[in-house]
């Protein structure tokens, strides 16, 4: 996992943790204006990293090599961990785990586990597996037919077509089968009081079995809805907005201090 730093010279850390079928660069946008204020810890998910050639593993496996990371580097207390849907996983197991003091936590569309019988979890995971590994196989075409909407410009279309074609087929299968089903335990005990779960609008039927389960295991979560973007749109379609949002949830970490 190679792991990339901004703003070394900050005392204050946050972590962003990127979705699937994007690299690290996802944050390119919003590091000019955190790495001002912000330590910035942006890893490049095994599976998804350039400069490593790798596989995806699973969220558990990652998020303890994150915590290791973090802990050999004598790191021991976090401004904000944000994580992207694949990336929310990460941040979900990564509070669950409890090994690094986390102040604040932002969970944007992240994916919880599924509570469904393993066969159904098989499917849904083989019908995303298709769906991504089609793309991979047909190109930036068959992209822009599967993806046909405003949300998507040529060059998304573009980026994802090259993130696709650098990806293995074992980490698109990895990525989901993983995120639909990883491991977390009966009750979640964090020391971290300011946690958000962050969707669009336009998600909201989509994300409604992952708001359940976040009302069910971290009650004192507070939901914030974002309008006229889509899935894992801020970061790239409002890096502006996106910005100011971290700076807003570490102040509010600090004035609940």
């Amino acid at each position: 996992m190679t792991i990339h730093e901004f703003g070394k010279e900050n005392n204050r850390t946050v972590i962003l943790i990127h979705p699937a079928c994007v690299t690290w660069d996802y944050f390119e946008y919003v590091i000019p204006h955190l790495k001002k204020h912000f330590h910035l810890i942006i890893p490049a998910i095994p599976g998804y990293d350039e400069e490593s050639k790798s596989d995806f593993s699973s969220v558990e496996q990652i998020t303890a090599e994150l915590e290791r990371w973090l802990t050999d580097k004598g790191i021991k207390n976090i401004g904000c961990v944000y994580g992207c849907s694949m990336g929310g996983s990460i941040v979900l197991r990564f509070l669950a785990n409890s090994r690094i003091k986390t102040e604040s936590a932002v969970i944007d569309g992240g994916i919880t586990p599924y509570r469904l019988p393993w066969i159904v979890t098989r499917f849904i995971a083989v019908k995303d597996f298709l769906l991504i590994g089609l793309g991979k196989l047909g190109g930036i075409r068959l992209l822009e037919k599967a993806f046909a909407s405003d949300e998507y410009s040529k060059e998304d279309h573009q980026y994802m077509a090259k993130v696709l074609k650098m990806i293995s087929y074992k980490t698109i299968w990895r990525t989901f089968e993983s995120c639909n089903n990883y491991m977390m335990p009966k009750t979640i005990d964090t020391d971290c009081k300011n946690i958000e779960y962050w969707f669009s609008e336009k998600e909201r039927k989509e994300r409604k079995k992952d708001i359940k389960f976040v009302k069910t295991y971290l009650p004192k979560t507070h939901f914030k809805v974002f309008d006229e973007i889509g899935h894992a749109g801020l970061a790239i379609k409002k890096p502006e907005i996106f910005a100011n949002e971290i700076i807003r949830v570490c102040e509010r970490s600090r004035k609940n201090d």
